[in-house]
């Protein structure tokens, strides 16, 4: 059965054209910033693997010895699992990291990897300075282009549809 493509068009509208969930804030570079990175903690929750092809393709070891029986061992600490909610909205702002032009990469660059936080600790995994090393630039410079990059969205989000 094929649709017609007003009939898909209304069910299955562009998400860049959607208006952004913004829960009665006001879309300004603050408001994107913290989204940006409340999606970047989220996407580093989520868990990294699903399940082992060693449980697919073997049995598993029953007997175990004692230490691995009663927790004895490191145990690493993961943040939950996020919501649904949550991977939605993370969707929704890492989706706007494309309105900055192809042209202007370095600044796509720079705003995803500022946008990735540890969910734990809520520190940014590329601190400034190393972002000036990885790109060849003074930190300063890859502020200014963090806040241009964050600037093009803003203006891309609150431009009319």
């Amino acid at each position: 059965m094929t649709r017609s493509p007003a009939l898909t068009t209304a069910i299955l509208p562009n998400p860049a054209i959607r208006p952004p969930m913004t829960e009665g804030y006001e879309i300004d570079a603050d408001y994107v910033v913290y989204r940006l990175e409340e999606a970047g903690a989220t996407l580093m929750a989520l868990p990294g693997t699903g399940w082992s092809t060693r449980l697919r393709t073997s049995s598993l070891e029953i007997v175990r010895t004692a230490l691995e029986a009663y927790g004895w061992g490191e145990a690493r600490i993961r943040p939950p699992v996020p919501s649904a909610d949550k991977i939605t909205r993370m969707d929704e702002a890492m989706g706007w990291i494309p309105l900055i032009p192809l042209d202007r990469y370095i600044l796509r660059r720079v705003v995803g990897a500022r946008s990735l936080v540890h969910p734990i600790t809520d520190r940014h995994l590329f601190p400034w300075r190393r972002l000036g090393k990885a790109l060849g630039a003074d930190h300063k410079a890859i502020q200014r282009w963090h806040t241009q990059g964050i600037g093009i969205i803003v203006a891309a989000l609150k431009a009319p549809v």
